[in-house]
């Protein structure tokens, strides 16, 4: 890769802001070091390995990166032999640690990560080595006292040395026989000997040996002869500990040297993780995505943010190139973003070859270039004698030697700095030779018949940057397809020019030019306009999607609510009915038992037809399912319409039922045996109930009447005797509805009724329990009884 383009294009900078992003010196030294690659499945490793650091700090997974320190200078020194000193100890011991935990941290990871599982296994666990150091060295990079036995002893003598010497010294300074002489009363070290402060006039009258004495010569630091013996046992216990101390980080620095390759491998490994983590925290903190890579050569990038500009000032653009078409040619107002297109175009080539994620839309692709080549800025050098003209054409002539059907190259303002004419000529055909050279291209120009050349050009497009000419402003917004104008006139206009100068100019200039520059300008009005009645159908299209997709969801919901329901209703009424049936066939053994009165032949008609009224029932739910669905419900019914009896649609089971009673916006509806309440505005009118079929005989079962029966009955006012009479035909119509608990109201009263109804509940045949009604039910005053 050509290295002057990564200065041009700015990837220097976002190098740096990958330096800075990085843990350590070893992931900072690889950021500044890294280059784009041209090689596809080496891309592809860089940026999977971006991938996988990138997803482990979305999912706000903590990487244990601290505490790596650039040791690889150490070890090499102590691999030629050299003794290390404490603090290089503290960095190798804290480096070993970060390695351990690092390891540790991928061992549990239950998501296969295989790039940087790769550099993870290429980590070494020296836990011998880290214990060591650990035991030997302190934090503050101290010989710690567990160093060694020896070294253990020899700093327990020192102690008791010092303090032996600080007693007799402290005994020597608050001594009235030599309080006049000293300076001060303290105790200072001069040569690692301990001394006293005296006066210099009184130095012979003071017993010892002189190290120093001030600045000003006003006072001598002597050792006083009582502590020499004492200072000279210090001497050598001191040397001895340094010796000791000697000899133990000889021994360290040994055994660091035989792990040195291991270390150095695995420095190289910590290096690499925590670069690819600096990779991932610049995609973060960019909004960038990893881009998809094709071998086809193209190049279309949606959203595209630079990274370089302010995020609150930055417009995003989409660019293509390389698909339908090998060269794009863009014109336009100045500063209206052509520079800034070819710049974040060849800055993301970079950076995905580099293996960094891209600021754009998730869709966006990118291909791997053998090179990027740059032509763009003012090169004038008065050094070398080039006008900017010449330093462009020098830095072309170089581009066009070297340029391959697999590069990309991005020129800027081509054909500039010469006579309109030539320079719109050479232009052309510099293009024209890229072309054939089969070369992707990025030009932008001011020249009008390079907008022509492009529209007469099969693979060279024509793009503009977008112009507000309500606002006189650009937008900065990319158009391909398209050609602008450099919206001289109008932009000079908006900085003051006298309006006299610029209507003289538009005189001027050539006719077919003005022509021209206003079907451009039309053209653009009408694209802009396009654009943003498309974005409106698209925001619609995506509206009614959206819209269609929820009524969908709705539809089906409703309908598996309502297949729910009708299963468990028709689950529900078949083992009512089961129940029933049971229940009636006893009723009925009892009847046989029971009736006396009549013939033997009317009592079995009575019987045969409870029977078959049961079995009617059965079937009518059971087919409920089956008619209801295909038949069309009726207008929506009144309460005035629902008298009892009266067959009614309820819409929300798509069931029939027979209308029992009518209270407000509820009704009560019966299906086979089955009661419901349903609302009013769920109930349509069906037809008309059939005429009941009259009943024959004194024994004659009436089951629709009783199957009718409420659960409770007021008995208040009668006598006990009439009172079992209506209970006991109640109790036998409730058996054959099926009820299973009965209330009885009988109030409280002189408590005569109610004690005669308990002894008549309890001693029925039929009743299994009797007791007291709830508060909520009335207390006293009613009895509940549950049948067998």
């Amino acid at each position: 890769m050509d290295s002057s383009v990564l200065t041009t294009l700015e990837f220097t900078k976002i190098r740096a802001m990958l330096a800075a992003a990085a843990g350590s010196s070893l992931g900072r030294e690889i950021a500044e070091e890294l280059v784009p690659e041209s090689d596809a499945a080496t891309v592809e490793g860089r940026l999977d390995e971006t991938r996988e650091a990138f997803d482990l700090l979305a999912a706000a997974a903590v990487v244990p990166l601290g505490g790596i320190r650039d040791i690889r200078d150490l070890l090499r020194r102590a691999d030629r032999g050299a003794v290390l000193e404490p603090p290089d100890f503290v960095a190798i011991g804290s480096t070993l640690y970060a390695a351990r935990r690092l390891k540790q941290f991928f061992a549990d990871l239950t998501t296969p990560l295989p790039r940087l599982a790769e550099s993870a296994a290429a980590i070494a666990v020296f836990r011998n080595l880290e214990n060591a150091i650990a035991d030997t060295i302190g934090d503050q990079g101290a010989v710690l006292d567990t160093a060694s036995p020896e070294l253990a002893r020899l700093r327990r003598e020192i102690r008791v040395t010092q303090s032996r010497v600080k007693e007799k010294i402290d005994h020597i300074l608050h001594s009235g026989q030599y309080q006049k002489l000293l300076q001060d009363a303290i105790v200072t070290i001069r040569g690692d000997r301990y001394v006293i402060p005296v006066k210099q006039e009184y130095r012979n009258a003071f017993p010892g040996i002189v190290h120093d004495q001030s600045a000003s010569g006003a006072t001598v630091f002597i050792e006083p002869m009582a502590v020499v013996n004492l200072n000279n046992d210090l001497k050598q216990l001191m040397a001895a500990e340094l010796n000791e101390i000697e000899r133990i980080l000889r021994h360290l620095s040994a055994q660091v040297a035989a792990a040195a390759d291991p270390l150095l491998e695995t420095c190289r490994a910590l290096g690499q993780i925590d670069f690819a983590f600096a990779k991932a925290r610049l995609a973060l903190d960019m909004r960038a995505i990893r881009p998809r890579l094709n071998t086809a050569g193209h190049v279309a990038v949606r959203q595209a943010r630079h990274p370089l500009i302010p995020a609150d000032a930055v417009v995003p653009i989409d660019v293509r190139v390389g698909k339908d078409f090998g060269i794009l040619v863009i014109t336009g107002p100045n500063t209206g973003g052509k520079t800034v297109t070819l710049k974040t175009v060849g800055l993301f080539a970079l950076m995905a070859q580099a293996g960094l994620f891209i600021p754009a839309a998730s869709d966006s692709e990118m291909t791997v270039f053998a090179h990027v080549y740059a032509d763009i800025g003012d090169e004038q050098s008065i050094e070398q004698s080039l006008s900017t003209f010449s330093a462009h054409m020098t830095n072309l002539v170089r581009i066009l030697g070297r340029v391959t059907a697999a590069d990309l190259v991005l020129i800027d303002e081509i054909g500039a700095g010469t006579d309109p004419d030539e320079g719109a000529a050479l232009a052309m055909s510099i293009l024209e030779y890229l072309h054939g050279r089969g070369s992707r291209v990025i030009a932008t120009t001011h020249y009008s018949e390079l907008k022509t050349f492009a529209y007469s050009r099969h693979g060279i497009e024509n793009a503009s940057v977008e112009f507000d000419v309500h606002t006189l402003r650009p937008t900065y917004r990319l158009q391909i397809g398209l050609p602008g104008s450099s919206k001289a006139f109008l932009i000079s206009r908006r900085l003051g020019l006298d309006a006299a100068i610029v209507a003289r100019a538009q005189e001027l200039i050539d006719e077919d030019y003005a022509e021209f520059d206003k079907v451009l300008t039309a053209l653009e009005e009408q694209k802009r306009l396009l654009a943003d009645r498309q974005q409106e159908l698209r925001l619609l299209q995506r509206e009614g999607e959206e819209l269609k997709h929820s009524l969908q969801k709705e539809k089906d919901a409703l309908a598996d609510k309502k297949s729910q329901l009708l299963a468990k209703a028709q689950a529900e009424a078949e083992r009512l009915l089961k129940q029933a049936r049971s229940e009636a066939e006893a009723v009925i053994a009892d009847l046989k038992a029971q009736y006396a009165a009549g013939s033997m032949r009317e009592r079995q008609q009575a019987i045969d037809g409870a029977r078959r009224r049961l079995s009617a029932g059965l079937s009518e739910v059971r087919a409920a399912g089956d008619d209801d669905e295909d038949r069309a419900p009726g207008a929506p019914a009144t309460a005035a319409d629902l008298l009892p009896g009266a067959k009614v649609h309820i819409a929300t089971l798509g069931q029939t039922g027979t209308v029992i009673a009518v209270a407000g916006d509820e009704v009560t509806v019966r299906l086979g045996i089955m009661k419901l309440n349903v609302p009013l505005a769920n109930c349509r009118l069906a037809e008309a109930p059939p005429a009941p079929p009259p009943q024959s005989g004194r024994a004659g079962v009436d089951l629709a009447k009783a199957q009718q029966a409420s659960r409770e009955i007021d008995i208040r006012g009668q006598t006990v005797e009439e009172a079992e009479a209506v209970l006991d035909k109640y109790i036998d119509d409730a058996i054959l509805a099926g009820l299973g608990e009965l209330i009885v109201i009988h109030g409280k009263g002189t408590g005569a009724l109610k004690k005669g109804v308990r002894a008549y509940l309890k001693d029925h045949r039929a009743v299994r329990e009797i007791r007291i009604g709830e508060s909520g039910e009335g207390g006293d005053g009613v009895t509940v009884a549950k049948l067998k």
